[in-house]
């Protein structure tokens, strides 16, 4: 990968943290539930709920997050988002070295990193622009998705040998400590932002129904909105039920489980380095619903993973669709930054959170239901068919056919071959 905005220092800085964070994340992704697992000796439902309290926060506080970070300085939002999830992660191998563990606390420190992690997000998406300038977007984008497929590729491998030498609440330390370092890494960006100016009659409600009809009266926001909230409704039923599958009923070693997440992740770092070659081929557009729907077929290996060569098939479907989700999210993201004036991208980031997150604990609720009911297989069998169809809002709406996607307050262009809508847009 070309140097490009890797010469930037403060661009270096924010890379930097996010490649330390990312790591030790992927390594809490895999052991906070095999924590739950392993030593409390959790079931379908109550893995279920916990990835349900990982993810609540963004339906809890998603929206007035947006409002509050356009009134602060990002950079301090970032901050504070990594050292308050060191604090909260930090908790768990202490309460388990008293011996004091128990699922109400690992609930309590999803339910509360979560939060941490909506700002931080939020934050960090509508920071972006400000460092890096909007004419740098999806590079800068795309070097800090290949951190993550980076670190997807070996946090889960490193997370598994952790656990299986160390013990699963260990890893949740090693997580701890990765939010520290991701913090001083922020503090030494030099670019500091004003404060943005508070007009005295702001009024949170009106700041937060203010980004919803951003993002709800532009007709491609909606279609991404619709169709990245269905995909992860379909993923996290699948993910929270994974877990259960290889620890329990498979028996694997969290070596082997980590192995196979890291296999599968390597389609991410694949979709970052192909992801502007791919827009700048088949146009915008057709970036953001071709590859997922092409790639969603494949879902259907990861239902049928059994011990020896079936594992690693699934693998490989988990690859295939890593590699899709990634040149999306890569697009589409950029698209929304580029289109979102300056004072409403954290709300724009909040509601788009809002809408695509708040499935997420959602699916992690109905895999543990299905999981419990129906069987821990069943469960992503569902997942599997409903993630198919996901593409469907973006292919039926004008982002279908659109080789160029407007930016800043540019009307929506027709795109080829389609007619003008009659509908507004705005």
């Amino acid at each position: 990968m070309r140097l490009g905005l890797l010469r930037h220092y403060d661009f270096r800085q924010l890379f930097v943290a996010d490649t330390i964070s990312q790591l030790g994340t992927q390594v809490s992704i895999l052991a906070l539930p095999l924590v739950a697992v392993l030593a409390l000796h959790a079931g379908p439902f109550e893995v279920g709920l916990l990835a349900a309290c990982e993810t609540a926060a963004f339906l809890l506080v998603g929206l007035p997050a947006g409002a509050w970070v356009d009134r602060m300085r990002r950079r301090n939002v970032l901050i504070v988002g990594d050292l308050g999830r060191a604090v909260v992660l930090g908790s768990v191998p202490v309460a388990w070295w008293l011996d004091v563990l128990t699922m109400p606390q690992l609930y309590a420190v999803g339910l509360l990193a979560g939060v941490f992690t909506v700002f931080f997000d939020v934050a960090y998406q509508s920071y972006l622009p400000h460092l890096v300038g909007r004419d740098n977007l999806v590079e800068g984008n795309a070097k800090l998705e290949a951190v993550r497929g980076v670190n997807q590729i070996a946090g889960p491998t490193a997370a598994g040998l952790v656990i299986q030498w160390l013990t699963a609440p260990v890893a949740v330390a090693v997580d701890a400590v990765s939010f520290v370092g991701s913090a001083l890494f922020v503090g030494l960006i030099r670019k500091r932002e004003p404060k943005p100016a508070r007009k005295p009659d702001a009024h949170l409600g009106r700041e937060i129904g203010e980004g919803l009809r951003f993002v709800l009266g532009n007709r491609l926001l909606r279609s991404i909105a619709m169709c990245t909230g269905s995909s992860n409704l379909f993923s996290n039923i699948s993910g929270a039920m994974l877990i259960v599958l290889f620890a329990r009923d498979l028996r694997l070693s969290p070596g082997t489980i980590g192995l196979f997440f890291s296999f599968g992740a390597m389609g991410g770092l694949a979709g970052a380095l192909v992801a502007t070659r791919v827009a700048a081929r088949i146009g915008q557009g057709p970036a953001i619903w071709i590859p997922i729907a092409v790639a969603g077929p494949f879902q259907l290996l990861v239902p049928i993973a059994q011990r020896g060569w079936l594992l690693w098939a699934a693998a490989f479907g988990y690859l295939v669709y890593g590699v899709a989700v990634v040149v999306y999210n890569i697009t589409q993201v950029s698209f929304r930054q580029g289109l979102t004036p300056e004072r409403l991208l954290g709300r724009m980031n909040a509601t788009m959170r809002f809408l695509v997150w708040g499935t997420v604990p959602i699916g992690g609720l109905i895999g543990g239901v299905l999981g419990k009911y129906l069987g821990v297989r069943e469960a992503l069998w569902v997942a599997a068919i409903g993630g198919m169809f996901t593409f469907l809002p973006v292919f039926l709406s004008p982002l279908r056919t659109m080789r160029e996607l407007p930016t800043g307050h540019d009307e929506e262009p027709a795109p080829a071959d389609v007619p003008v809508p009659q509908t507004s847009d705005t």
